[in-house]
C-alpha cells in the first residue's frame, strides 16, 4: 500500500526510492508489527479480561499451572492483526505470494478463533470438533496447493529441494499439492501442540520465520540464488516483508506472553502462525529445512504420537505427560528452564538450517 505512495513520491524526491528495496520495507514491516502489538496489546488484554475470556487449566497437569486459570487467552488475534496490517502497509500487493500467505494466516486464524470462541465464550469444552477442524484446515491447505501448482511458471517451484546437496531437486508434479497440504496442516498443528508454556511457542516461531525470510529473499534474488547455487523462484523475495512482520509482531506479543504470561495466544494464534510458516516454506522450496529448524515443534508432535500409540497398544505411557514440555515439568524442571532450553535448541536448529545455504 505504502509502496505505491512512495513510488509516486519518488517522482518528486529521489530519496523515497529507498522504499523500493525489499530489505528496507522488511525492516519497516518488523517495526510496524512490533509497534502495533505493543500499542494494541494492553487494550486487548484488558478487553479479554473484562469479557472473562480466560485460560482453562487441566487438573491432571502440572500443579504449577493451576494459578494460570483465568489468564486472558485468544491473544493470538493480536499477532494476526499486527502481521496483516504491517504486510499490507509495506509489501508489494501485486505479488501473488503475499496474498497466499495472508490467506493462510487469516483462514487458519479464523478456524482457531471459532475453536477458542466455542470453548471459552460459549462454554463448549469440545470446541470445534476435531474432524471438522481437520476438514477446514485441509480445505484451505489443498486450495493453496492447487493454486500454487496451477500458477507455477517454472517446474522448480513445484519441486522438492534436498538441502545440503548440490542441484538435488525432485520434480513432484501434481504430488506437490498433497505435499503442500501435509506441510501446512502439519506445521499448524505442531505449533499448536507446542503452545503450552509461557513464550514457548512464540519465540521459536519468531526465529524460524526470520530464517525463512532469509531463504525467501535469496531465492527471489537472481544474483544471490546463483551465487549460493539454490533454485531461483521469482517473486519469493517479497515474502521477506511478511516474515519480518511476523517476527516483529511475535516479539511484541512475547512482551506480554513471557513468563509469567499476561495473555496466551490460544488456537487462533498457534494454528495461524504454524500454517503461515508452512506456507512460506513450500513457496520458497524449503520444506525439509522447515522440518529441521522447527525441530522443537516436530519433537513435541512426535511425543504426543508416541504417547497415544503406546497407551493404546500397551496401556502404558512413555512420558509422564505429553506434549514433551509437560514431561520435563513433571520431572521437576522449573517452567522458565524448560522454555529457555527449548529456545536454545531452536537457535541451534535454525543455524543448522541456515547452513544449508552454503553447505551443498
Amino acid at each position: 500500500m505504502l509502496l505505491l505512495l512512495t513510488e509516486w513520491l519518488t517522482g518528486f524526491y529521489s530519496g523515497f526510492n529507498v522504499f523500493s528495496y525489499i530489505t528496507m520495507r522488511a525492516i519497516l514491516g518488523a517495526l510496524t508489527g512490533l509497534a502495533i502489538a505493543l500499542v494494541v496489546g494492553p487494550w486487548m488484554i484488558d478487553r479479554l479480561s473484562v469479557r472473562q475470556i480466560g485460560q482453562q487449566i487441566r487438573s491432571d497437569g502440572p500443579q504449577s499451572h493451576l494459578p494460570k486459570a483465568g489468564t486472558p487467552t485468544m491473544g493470538g488475534a493480536l499477532i494476526i492483526v499486527a502481521v496483516a496490517a504491517a504486510t499490507l502497509l509495506w509489501a508489494d500487493l501485486a505479488n501473488r505470494y503475499v496474498w497466499v500467505v495472508l490467506f493462510v494466516l487469516l483462514s487458519f486464524g479464523g478456524i482457531g478463533f471459532y475453536d477458542d470462541w466455542k470453548k471459552l465464550v460459549l462454554g463448549d469444552s469440545r470446541g470445534l470438533i476435531a474432524r471438522w477442524k481437520f476438514f477446514w484446515q485441509s480445505v484451505v491447505a489443498l486450495s493453496v496447493g492447487v493454486f500454487l501448482y496451477a500458477t507455477a511458471s517454472d517446474p522448480v517451484a513445484t519441486s522438492l529441494l534436498i538441502p545440503y546437496f548440490k542441484d538435488l531437486l525432485i520434480p513432484l508434479g501434481i504430488v506437490f499439492v498433497p505435499l503442500v497440504w501435509l506441510v501446512i496442516v502439519g506445521s499448524s498443528n505442531a505449533v499448536n501442540l507446542t503452545d503450552g508454556l509461557d513464550g514457548l511457542a512464540i519465540m521459536p516461531t519468531v526465529m524460524v520465520a526470520s530464517a525463512l525470510g532469509i531463504f525467501a529473499y535469496v531465492a527471489g534474488n537472481v544474483v544471490f540464488a546463483d551465487y549460493l547455487d539454490i533454485p531461483y523462484i521469482a517473486g519469493t523475495g517479497e515474502l521477506l516483508v511478511f516474515c519480518a512482520a511476523l517476527a516483529g509482531a511475535g516479539l511484541g506479543f512475547l512482551w506480554f506472553n513471557t513468563y509469567p504470561a499476561q495473555v496466551f495466544m490460544g488456537d487462533v494464534g498457534a494454528l495461524a502462525l504454524g500454517a503461515a510458516l508452512g506456507a512460506v516454506a513450500v513457496i520458497v522450496g524449503q520444506e525439509i529445512v522447515l522440518l529441521i529448524m522447527g525441530g522443537v515443534f516436530v519433537i513435541e508432535t512426535v511425543s504426543v504420537m508416541i504417547q497415544v500409540a503406546s497407551y493404546r497398544l500397551t496401556g502404558r505411557r512413555v512420558f509422564r505427560m505429553a506434549p514433551l514440555h509437560h514431561h520435563y515439568e513433571l520431572k521437576g524442571w522449573a517452567e522458565p528452564k524448560v522454555i529457555v532450553r527449548f529456545w536454545i535448541i531452536t537457535v541451534i536448529l535454525v543455524l543448522i538450517g541456515l547452513a544449508s545455504l552454503k553447505i551443498r
